[in-house]
């Protein structure tokens, strides 16, 4: 087997014969040629499209993700240990969960984890997710419907719940912990003439807690993405063919469902479409739950729901210390805090972690 390229130059044909042997790809014959473009606008990670040139003349495209080009960027990603999940995922999880994830035909990455290529499927053409337009009330419901799959289909899942990667490491989580108020400083200095006042004293507010992730984390349910929000989503895969995929699980980990829930409905869907729908969502994730053999009613998820608003804010808030400065990502950190400072002040969640479960 061939080294494995850790960015798109360094990806050959003759790689990608070897590794795209026994696949679909494979089909259309061997690769005589392959260039790039780039895909996606995340933070953490460079994705790709490439366009391979077949022996016979047919072409072909995949999707491809590598280490983020910025040296910020790529060590908040590497100290957090971000790409060795999402590559463990794609290895270990991905193919036995019920929701749609692309399918992986490579995922390889170094012993320290901060070089890695993941090789897909090419879910094009499909509509990205996009957090700061929002969504249709359909787009909504198909991402909560693959919610539940993911965390039906993994629930109290001894083999993945117990699994010592998808666990945040103790190490981690105090790290990042004492890392906070200094991120949430760089935060305040950056945004406090942009977000409302409000919003900014709740932030304080939580900025002051000794530990928000033992609520987010223990004792574990379910595997959780942790960063449940559009621009981690497609839609209309493949022409339409099917509704949706659930990209960029860097921040996978075994922990309480309703992260994903009240990240996605504080910080994903705009808070004039998740006050006019919140009640038939969580309704529809309770009954997608109850398909899954996981019998849910919206009294057992009211306060973890709750709870789970916060972790869009503690997100913002982190990442945009710690990620590279962009135009868009300040646009994105300031729409996640909006809209989980809405969630969380209009259901009361600071009060939420101190009441009993």
């Amino acid at each position: 087997m061939f080294p494995f390229p850790a960015h798109p130059d360094a990806v050959s044909a003759e790689w990608l014969n070897a590794v795209l042997a026994g696949t679909p790809v494979a089909d259309h014959g061997a690769v005589e040629r392959v260039t790039w473009e780039p895909i996606g606008t995340g933070q953490v990670g460079d994705s790709v499209r490439f366009h391979l040139s077949h022996l016979g003349g047919g072409t072909t495209t995949l999707a491809a993700k590598f280490p983020a080009a910025d040296e910020k960027s790529r060590g908040t990603a590497a100290m957090l240990g971000l790409y060795a999940k999402e590559v463990r995922f794609y290895q270990h999880n991905a193919a036995s969960l019920a929701l749609r994830t692309p399918k992986a035909y490579q995922a390889e990455m170094n012993e320290a984890g901060t070089d890695f290529i993941l090789l897909f499927e090419d879910l094009g053409p499909a509509r990205i997710g996009n957090q700061l337009d929002g969504c249709s009330i359909d787009d909504a419901r198909a991402a909560i419907v693959q919610a539940a799959a993911l965390h039906g289909s993994s629930w109290q899942d001894p083999a993945i719940i117990e699994a010592d990667w998808l666990r945040t490491p103790e190490a981690v989580v105090a790290q990042i912990n004492a890392l906070y108020p200094q991120a949430h400083a760089v935060f305040r200095e950056r945004y406090a003439d942009t977000l409302d006042s409000e919003y900014m004293a709740l932030c304080e507010a939580v900025a002051a807690l000794p530990d928000l992730s033992a609520a987010r984390l223990s004792p574990p349910q379910c595997a959780v993405h942790g960063d449940f929000r559009l621009d981690n989503m497609l839609f209309d895969i493949k022409g339409g063919a099917e509704p949706i995929a659930v990209l960029d699980w860097q921040t996978v980990t075994a922990g309480r469902a309703m992260t994903d829930i009240g990240y996605f409905m504080g910080t994903g869907i705009g808070d004039n479409l998740r006050r006019a729908h919140e009640d038939e969502l969580l309704d529809l994730y309770c009954a997608e739950m109850a398909q899954h053999g996981v019998p849910f009613t919206r009294a057992d998820i009211a306060r973890e729901y709750r709870i789970g608003a916060l972790h869009g804010l503690t997100t913002a808030v982190f990442s945009a210390a710690f990620v590279e400065r962009t135009d868009r990502g300040d646009a994105n950190f300031l729409s996640m805090a909006r809209g989980a400072c809405a969630l969380a002040l209009e259901h009361n969640s600071l009060a939420a972690i101190e009441e009993k479960a």
